[in-house]
């Protein structure tokens, strides 16, 4: 077959193929032109999932007259002059409108500020329209139907309604999210409507927008980033570990005010949060970077949204130093949704949708008590019994106490007045500590504190792990790492390139434990390996390195792999579940908490302790 040119309907088809990949893709680059337009308002209707409608009407500059026939047509862009390294808008490949008419009826009218009146052109399946007068306010309208009608074998592999919907949403969020000063409206058959009033410009303008999209608890649940390294700079929210998700979908990232979905920033904020999240969840972020536009490469594919780094080790280096260091500077919070979780159980009714009984498996008082039989039950060892540790020997008695009283004190998990006027001065400064003054140990696992003006229950277990593991890791990271010696060397074949990468980093290797040398062309010797590892695989160990030296320039696997180690010993090293503990233990661990940074989750990343605020309690009782 002879070559020949494709015509132009064809190749705008083609390039449709990688530009509009769905409704949302097409409701994207109509928003971003919107944008880049100065629009201060922004307009979505859509119908059918957006296949049978997409409306989008701005109150931008507009398009003139005579350059309606250029907006249509490809590689025309007013974004862009001529250094493809600087690019400072949204758009800017002048692709997307004359590929979406390829595959839909397309009409776009347009009015701009000094223009009398507005005037419309349309394209149908690529078949480019006259254009003619219309009526309209400043700004455009561009107008989708029948997406895809021109190519039926695409329509084959859309989602339902719901999903593209669904889709178009999520898009919008995105978008919405980078431009607080602007007012976004969704709507249409197929939806529920979504408004996005406009705020202020600033942090605080951009945290209500960002409390729009993803609920008003995130604030509340959220840190703020600030970091500046070698002319990057990054900015934002993270939620704490407490609060999390069961999906990436709340992670929301933009380079220079684009959104991106990139597997270098996802991946550290997966390392940020490696040991304070459960492998089954995902944190909650909202992060913006700003770089020198010729420093990153937006122009990977045709839909933008990825982006490749000059200095990709800069970018993880700066995301991940930021939020360790901002969860370290927060210091120990709760997340407001344990003590909703808390509310909702306690009020009426509640126990018949919960489990059938305690979570960690201990059986209640009342079934203990059942149990033992009132011959066999033990008050002193019961977990209710009220805490008196310290006071034995004290000259605390309960004179004046009748005869029934004297029993329930004795038994009962009341505490007198008397008693409570018997606890030391020492504690009673402690109210106004984070986790306040412990007053009690029940089931011999959780210990109720008190503050100022909340209830405290923490997990000794869990909190006590925590804190057992931080220690470990700061031991094992302030010093090299010991290691073993190999009897004979292990000589591992690698790709040249692989090779040299692993020499490169052979002092930060030797740091960590791993001795490794060139052994040759495409080859490795390793002579030692880290002793915490005890008996490992040394040429999967390598190769792992390798490939993450190769995808990120660092050496993060070894290092997780001697943290998995250190949480191991820390969880079989830290006080047990069942194990009563003194007064002066209790506020210890308190205290402990207060001062390690990460202590609100354990090792596998579950809540250490929950706060309900007095005023919720006083809810409860009906005194609010």
């Amino acid at each position: 077959m002879p070559i020949r040119q494709l015509s132009e309907t064809m190749i705008n088809q083609i390039a449709a193929g990688e530009v509009i990949e769905r409704p949302a893709s097409v409701v994207k680059e109509l928003v971003e032109n919107a944008l880049d337009a100065g629009a201060s308002r922004v307009e979505i209707v859509t119908s059918g999932g957006g296949l049978n409608l997409i409306r989008v009407t701005d109150d931008g500059y507009g398009i003139p007259e005579p350059e309606l026939s250029l907006a249509i047509a490809r590689h025309c862009t007013s974004k862009l002059v001529e250094d493809i390294n600087d690019i400072r808008s949204l758009g800017f490949r002048g692709e997307a409108l004359p590929s979406i008419g390829s595959v839909s009826r397309l009409s776009i009218r347009s009015r701009t500020a000094l223009g009398d009146s507005a005037a419309e052109i349309g394209i149908e399946g690529g078949r480019v329209l006259p254009v003619r007068p219309a009526a309209a306010n400043r700004g455009t309208t561009v107008e989708v139907r029948d997406l895809f009608f021109a190519t039926p074998a695409r329509l084959k592999f859309m989602k339902g309604e719901r999903a593209e919907s669904s889709a178009t949403s999520d898009v919008v969020k995105r978008i919405a999210i980078a431009f607080p000063t602007v007012r976004f409206t969704l709507a249409g058959t197929d939806r529920s409507t979504l408004e996005l009033p406009a705020t202020d410009d600033g942090p605080e303008g951009s945290l209500r927008r960002v409390a729009q999209v993803m609920g008003a608890e995130f604030p509340d649940n959220s840190i703020a980033i600030d970091a500046t390294r070698e002319g990057v700079h990054l900015t934002g929210h993270v939620s704490i570990p407490s609060f999390t998700r069961a999906n990436a979908l709340h992670q929301y990232a933009y380079v220079n005010g684009r959104p991106v979905r990139d597997k270098l920033i996802a991946g550290a904020i997966r390392g940020a949060f490696a040991d304070v999240l459960p492998r089954d969840r995902h944190a909650v972020t909202v992060l913006f970077l700003s770089l020198d536009p010729a420093i990153v490469d937006v122009n990977v594919h045709p839909a933008k949204a990825d982006v490749r780094f000059r200095d990709p080790g800069l970018v993880r280096g700066l995301i991940v130093g930021a939020i360790r260091q901002a969860l370290a500077d927060a210091g120990i919070r709760s997340a407001t949704t344990g003590a909703a979780g808390m509310m909702a159980a306690f009020r009426p009714g509640a126990a018949a949708y919960g489990h059938g009984g305690p979570a960690n498996g201990h059986r209640s008082y009342d079934a203990a008590y059942r149990a033992s039989g009132s011959a066999g039950f033990d008050a002193n060892r019961s977990p209710q019994r009220p805490l008196d540790m310290g006071f034995e020997g004290a000259g605390f008695e309960h004179s004046g106490l009748r005869e029934n009283e004297q029993a329930a004190f004795d038994s009962g998990p009341l505490v007198s007045a008397d008693a409570r006027a018997g606890q030391s001065e020492a504690a009673e400064t402690l109210l106004g500590a984070v986790l306040g003054a412990a007053r009690a140990q029940v089931h011999e696992n959780y210990i109720v504190a008190q503050t100022r003006d909340s209830l405290v229950i923490v997990d000794q277990h869990a909190a006590h792990e925590r804190l057992v593991y931080e220690a470990l890791k700061n031991a094992l990271h302030s010093r090299p790492v010991p290691s073993q010696i190999l009897l004979l060397p292990e000589i591992i074949d690698l790709p040249e390139e692989d090779a040299e990468r692993l020499a490169m980093h052979s002092e930060t290797l030797a740091r960590f434990g791993l001795g490794i040398e060139r052994f040759g062309p495409g080859a490795v010797a390793v002579r030692e390996t880290p002793s915490m590892l005890g008996e490992t695989n040394v040429q999967q160990l390598v190769r792992d390195l390798a490939d993450e030296i190769a995808d990120n320039d660092t050496v993060e696997t070894l290092k997780e792999r001697l943290d998995k180690i250190a949480a191991t010993m820390a969880c079989h090293g830290s006080v047990r579940s069942g194990r009563l503990l003194k007064a002066e233990e209790m506020n210890a661990l308190l205290r402990q908490m207060e001062a390690t940074p990460g202590s609100g989750t354990c090792n596998h990343g579950r809540p250490t302790y929950i706060e309900l605020k007095l005023a919720d309690i006083e809810r409860l009782f009906g005194r609010r």
